[in-house]
């Protein structure tokens, strides 16, 4: 098995990563939305479009 981040192969105290380093920047990349999957729902898209009228603008 190989890891996901860099390609090595894994550890098993790692595992499914290679190295705490490689399961650091995979935590990193859940924490900060790399991995976020958009929404195709149609409750969603409605939500986004009512906060966009409800948030003032502002002048420049």
């Amino acid at each position: 098995m190989s890891c996901p981040i860099c390609g090595e192969n894994t550890e098993h105290a790692f595992r499914p990563f290679c190295s705490k380093r490689c399961a650091d920047i995979d935590l990193a990349k859940w924490l900060n939305g790399s991995y976020a999957v958009p929404s195709q729902r149609e409750e969603d898209m409605d939500a986004e479009l009512d906060e966009a009228e409800i948030k003032p603008s502002r002048p420049h």
